[in-house]
């Protein structure tokens, strides 16, 4: 199966003191759901949203931080009327050669203080804007370091690297996939949850659990059984233990927020409805998630979008349509909170213009409010990714450890292939056109 991921080759915030615990918020300021709608108080809980996986290294109080492009990013999401953020919540120190650096744990108890307050920093400065985070806590590929890690925090050292020609697709998605039934790997991983899904935010003094910042915990970015159909039907027990049991454990912690699964939809379930069905059947689960990748997925051909833009779109639209129709069957919400389109001729320069990219928005989008109108399952979205101010560091686009210059597409993948800059003046105006749209749906 073919996926974004294979088309590539103690702290400062910890310091001074804390303030006075908060009283936890009442019910009505949290998210919840209410069949297949998300709700807010007694209003529908709509919402356009971005994917900013760095948010919590922004605002991290050290040399790899900056808070004060922080205050500036939230500022231009919220101006165009994004009022829900996609965070990395987790990371692994990992021998994996594509992921980031720091990390929020290594293969110890000892987490990173210091990007725990980049996050308890984030979520404060999110309150004050109305934004409010899904979290996720885990993640099946390797630029956060993610289960192939938490495999080699276990095994000895053991691990593949994506895209080594000696491990060709899908023996990483496969080997990766082994995580849900190796009991310590997913023993570290769960001290871990309990640790974030249990902090006290140390800017604001409000446990996680009690800030309605937070909108939903999620088990990780993309979970997937496997990537070979052998592999993943094999894998499905564990599978879906890992699912039930991390959400049952979310919410005895927590018994304000939402949990996802994080889960592509299709995509990531060996193409099998019967599996997305199972994993999001689950009591723990509140809602589905799907991402949409038309070029990963090789629907259309970033040399040739205007040749092979439309069925691309007849492929998105059936994509979605899938989706709506299981939420539907479940009874639950549904969030497309990936989706992404390449710059026109494919380039990487935030000087390319955006002009197919724009007309997929436009798709998405429409899709979200028909099922707004409509009092269908579509709660929102987060398009991938917000990238702001930042620009690669290098002329061949590609992240090397050690840059600071955050931009929406994560370090294993080329800077400027999928992110929304902030001179995407046509793309900005198309998001802040939907916010507007959809925020009349509810207002009505």
């Amino acid at each position: 199966m073919v996926t974004r991921r294979t088309l590539l080759a103690t702290g400062a915030a910890a310091a001074g003191a804390l303030a006075a615990p908060a009283i936890a918020a009442p019910p009505s300021r949290f998210v919840r759901r209410v069949g297949t709608a998300l709700r807010l108080g007694d209003q529908p809980y709509r919402f356009v949203g971005a994917n900013i996986w760095y948010g919590a290294y922004l605002g991290a109080d050290a040399a790899f931080g900056d808070r004060d492009r922080l205050r500036r990013e939230l500022d231009a999401v919220a101006a165009l009327g994004i009022t829900n953020l996609r965070v990395l919540a987790s990371s692994e120190l990992s021998p994996l050669r594509n992921s980031i650096t720091p990390t929020f744990r290594g293969p110890g108890k000892d987490y990173n203080e210091t990007l725990f307050g980049g996050l308890d920093f984030l979520l404060a400065e999110m309150a004050k804007r109305g934004l409010r985070a899904v979290l996720y806590v885990g993640n099946f590929w390797e630029w956060s370091g993610g289960m192939m890690t938490y495999l080699s925090y276990v095994n000895g050292g053991t691990f593949i690297n994506m895209n080594d020609p000696a491990h060709p697709w899908p023996e990483f998605a496969d080997m990766a996939a082994q995580f849900y039934g190796n009991a310590a790997a997913v023993a570290l991983y769960r001290d871990y949850v309990r640790a974030v899904v249990g902090r006290t935010n140390r800017v604001t003094g409000t446990a996680y659990a009690d800030d309605p910042t937070i909108m939903a915990w999620q088990l990780a970015n993309e979970p997937r059984p496997g990537g070979s159909e052998a592999a993943a039907i094999a894998n499905l027990p564990a599978f879906y233990r890992w699912v039930r049991d991390t959400a049952a454990l979310i919410k005895t912690i927590d018994r304000n927020h939402l949990v996802s699964t994080g889960s592509e939809g299709l995509k990531g379930a060996i193409e099998r409805a019967d599996i997305v069905e199972a994993e999001h059947r689950i009591d723990g689960i509140d809602y589905l998630t799907a991402h949409v990748w038309p070029l990963n997925w090789s629907w259309v051909d970033a040399k040739d979008l205007a040749g092979t833009y439309d069925a691309g779109a007849a492929k998105v639209q059936d994509y979605i349509d899938r989706h709506i129709a299981l939420a539907t069957k479940l009874g639950k919400p549904l969030v497309i909170e990936e989706f992404g389109y390449p710059r026109d001729a494919g380039s990487y320069a935030p000087t390319a213009t955006t002009a197919f990219k724009d007309r997929f928005y436009r798709q998405v989008y429409a899709a979200v409010l028909a099922s707004a109108k409509a009092n269908g399952p579509i709660a929102g979205s987060n398009f991938w990714a917000w990238s702001g101010e930042g620009r690669a560091a290098h002329d061949d686009f590609r992240f090397q450890r050690g840059d600071r210059s955050y931009v929406g597409d994560p370090p294993h993948e080329p800077q400027g292939w999928y992110g929304v800059f902030s001179t995407d003046r046509t793309t900005r105006q198309v998001i802040r056109d939907h916010a507007a749209a959809l925020a009349a749906t509810v207002t009505a």
